[in-house]
């Protein structure tokens, strides 16, 4: 069962090591290795850490932090949704997205957007996104990627909950 925290300062290692493994891993084909290894490189201390003050969350199996997500409740927007590749396939990366919507509609956000990158653009559009148009991702460190802008209606939907995952908000 995969336990979903409200992310800490001190997981910003864990977090930007998800995010870097998984970009090496399921990005392969959808960008350039040029592209993959800018993406990648550093540490979280070059920026990253930051993003763990805002509604950034862990998704931990058996006391291991395996996936990552993040609601920018400036922009209702869903990111840094990320599994280690040795989890994916398991539901974890939909089960820290459906935690993500949750979060939106207790806050009544109808409506999140995201920027998928080229390779889950399919994986969205599964969970009811929708977005078809190319555009360009400008990143915090000058990174220029392709992406898919997507949004979907979340509304308010009381006591929903995905079943086998709890979610637990530190």
């Amino acid at each position: 069962m995969l336990e979903i925290k409200c992310a800490t300062l001190n997981d910003a290692d864990a977090a930007f090591d998800i995010r870097r493994e998984a970009i090496r891993s399921q990005c392969v084909g959808a960008y350039t290795a040029e592209q993959m290894a800018l993406w990648t490189r550093g540490n979280a201390e070059d920026g990253y850490s930051a993003l763990m003050d805002k509604s950034f969350y862990l998704g931990w199996f058996n006391d291991e932090p395996v996936a990552t997500g993040m609601l920018d409740l400036d922009n209702n927007e869903i990111g840094a949704l990320f599994v280690l590749p040795a989890f994916t396939g398991r539901g974890y990366g939909k089960a820290m997205l459906d935690h993500l919507e949750s979060l939106a509609r207790e806050l009544a956000i109808e409506e999140v957007v995201l920027d998928a990158t080229l390779n889950a653009a399919s994986f969205y559009r599964a969970c009811g996104y929708v977005g078809d148009e190319q555009a360009i991702y400008h990143s915090p460190s000058g990174l220029q990627l392709a992406c898919i802008p997507m949004k979907k209606r979340v509304g308010r939907t009381d006591g929903l909950m995905s079943e086998g995952h709890r979610f637990v908000t530190q």
